[in-house]
């Protein structure tokens, strides 16, 4: 926080609970949670966001750690990238924990949180991807009690929250599957994606997902690409796939986020350059993840 944050805020209430945080925003709907701050603060300083108040959620334990819920994971939204970036929680979820190694320099991924990444809905955030091919829920907490919606739901503005809620809690499916994150940066060391793509293999179910993250407002699921591929695994034995197949499929994820423009328009050379970033990846993806 620099000098321009007391002057833009009325009040801060720092709560104990889920159920504190609540009602200190049902009390005063216009003010704005904050764990991290890692976004908000940079777009309260830039003058970009002038809240009425803050409610701080780093004293709320029940949303910094994560337990077992019937073949899935509830995340709490307190969980910093550096804590999801552990082994222990590699072992659980391995693609969100090499998106959280990946966000960014120390001091992001120490004091940045999985709510916040979600919330913020920032077109690079390098959990978005991952919770889409997972196809994560969001536990909402608010005065009319708890509510589940999908992440995509949210991230697409179809279903935004109420005033007065705030996101306890993240939803995650445990496959016990292979899973693989990869980004693009435009320059070495950390650094925003300028395309991501996560893939997540669901042998119950013969499938595979992948969403490609930095390359439109929210992650992008190539639906068709998805079913092709899966089509084509060799779910029975080894999951081999040819070199042809891994390279068709980065191609067809590719073309189906950034699909060529009508008429004899040709796509110009920086998104063509980008278009190819994402086939490498999802290439990349797709192979380690049956490797």
């Amino acid at each position: 926080m620099t000098t321009h944050a007391p002057q833009t805020t009325q009040s801060v209430t720092l709560p104990a609970s889920l159920d504190e945080a609540v009602a200190a925003l049902t009390a005063m709907p216009a003010a704005v949670p904050v764990a991290g701050g890692t976004d908000l603060m940079a777009a309260v300083n830039k003058g970009q966001l002038r809240p009425a108040g803050l409610v701080g959620l780093s004293r709320i334990n029940e949303i910094r750690g994560w337990q077992y819920q019937d073949g899935h994971a509830l995340l709490g939204a307190g969980l910093t990238h550096a804590r999801m970036g552990r082994p222990d929680f590699a072992a659980l979820i391995p693609a969100l924990a090499a998106a959280s190694r990946a966000a960014g320099p120390p001091q992001i991924r120490n004091a940045g949180t999985l709510g916040g990444n979600v919330v913020t809905a920032a077109p690079t955030g390098d959990s978005l991807p991952v919770l889409a091919a997972l196809e994560a829920d969001l536990v909402v907490l608010g005065p009319l009690g708890s509510r589940e919606i999908p992440v995509s739901h949210l991230l697409a503005g179809r279903d935004l929250l109420a005033p007065g809620e705030l996101v306890g809690f993240v939803r995650v499916p445990l496959l016990h599957a292979p899973q693989v994150f990869l980004k693009a940066t435009g320059r070495t060391g950390p650094a925003r994606a300028t395309a991501s793509v996560a893939v997540v293999l669901d042998p119950a179910r013969r499938g595979v997902r992948c969403a490609v993250g930095a390359v439109a407002p929210m992650p992008l699921r190539p639906l068709e690409a998805e079913r092709w591929i899966a089509s084509l695994v060799d779910w029975d034995n080894d999951r081999g796939l040819a070199p042809e197949a891994l390279a068709a499929f980065g191609e067809y994820v590719a073309a189906a986020c950034i699909p060529d423009p009508p008429g004899d328009e040709q796509l110009p050379p920086a998104v063509l350059h980008l278009r190819r970033t994402v086939a490498a990846l999802a290439r990349r993806a797709l192979g380690r993840a049956l490797a």
